[in-house]
């Protein structure tokens, strides 16, 4: 059976089918640029939002290397994103209904090891939509295990480049979104304390891992991931996603089962690291994400939003709407 089909044998009814989402993070492709993971164009979106039973009030489109400009300037076809997630927006308004909040926001890619000069990328990103929130440059990278993006490399968010880069964000009130793996946290914490005034995105609740260095040391990959978690919490201008746990690195997903994770599954697996993050950054700093079609891998739309629900069932209602839209408008300048 392929993945489609696997994910069929697990179908739930939303849960409290009013409460406002931001969906804080998920891709388009219109083709399967990493392999193994499916295909997740304009449509596929829509038909989420539209059949997931889910109040789905806005998406937030994250970096998925599509669209890029095929000529001009090498530094500026990453450009051609922006482009793309604004016209899929646009479709989306047209069409109104549920699809009509679809890629409201726009997080794109650029080269921060440009330094300086990638002054030049994020003001070509602005002038193309008014969307465009901030960017993602790929970090992720442990020495045991193969590069898993082109480019990333080990202490690249310690390089003076890098960093001269990174200035050019804050100057433009854009969001640096940050896909790392647990063993960089630290590295993320300095940059953290370095630049107070650059709004730190956290992706996938800081990449925990249980591969590589920690393959068959669970209890210790957790610890670790923990106290370097505790410590970039210290940092006020950090803020995290809640998701990206169904695809793999740690270990808490249902990718390997004959059946997909239940809701309720899903959140006996996942809860260490969801509460432990909220009760670290505190709701306010905290937002959930579907990961799509990254996750989509391992679990169904619907049912990925119904365990953070199920999650947070005993929160307060001020707490909640932070969670799933209040924090996510906060810091990406969402109209909600």
């Amino acid at each position: 059976m392929d993945r489609k089909q696997w994910r069929a044998q697990v179908v739930e009814t939303a849960l409290e089918p009013d409460l406002p989402i931001i969906d804080a993070h998920h891709h388009v492709w219109v083709g399967e640029p990493f392999g193994h993971f499916e295909l997740y164009d304009p449509e596929w979106l829509y038909a989420d939002l539209q059949t997931s039973g889910h109040n789905v009030v806005k998406t937030l489109y994250v970096d998925s290397h599509s669209g890029y400009r095929e000529d001009g300037p090498e530094a500026l076809r990453v450009v051609g994103e922006t482009e793309f997630a604004d016209d899929i927006a646009n479709e989306a308004v047209r069409r109104g209904g549920k699809s009509a909040g679809a890629c409201a926001t726009i997080v794109a890619s650029a080269d921060l090891m440009l330094g300086t000069a990638v002054g030049e990328v994020l003001d070509a990103h602005l002038a193309t939509s008014p969307r465009f929130r901030g960017i993602r440059h790929m970090t992720a990278y442990v020495d045991e295990m193969p590069p898993l993006f082109p480019g990333a490399v080990g202490g690249m968010m310690l390089s003076s480049e890098f960093r001269k880069g990174f200035t050019e964000l804050a100057a433009r009130d854009l969001v640096f979104d940050s896909f790392l793996l647990a063993p960089q946290l630290p590295e993320l914490t300095d940059l953290a304390r370095q630049f107070p005034d650059t709004r730190i995105v956290l992706d996938h609740v800081g990449g925990p891992m249980v591969i590589g260095r920690y393959d068959g040391r669970l209890d210790e990959a957790f610890a670790d991931w923990k106290r370097d978690m505790a410590e970039l919490a210290k940092a006020p201008n950090v803020s995290v996603k809640l998701g990206g746990l169904n695809m793999g690195i740690a270990g808490v997903d249902a990718l390997a089962r004959e059946q997909p994770f239940s809701s309720e599954e899903m959140v006996q697996a996942q809860r260490d690291y969801l509460l432990t993050t909220i009760d670290l950054f505190g709701p306010a700093r905290c937002m959930f994400e579907s990961n799509f079609p990254v996750d989509m891998y391992g679990i169904s739309y619907t049912v990925v939003w119904n365990g953070f629900k199920r999650l947070t069932a005993g929160f307060s209602p001020e707490e909640r709407t932070q969670l799933f839209s209040g924090t996510a408008a906060r810091v990406y300048r969402v109209d909600a």
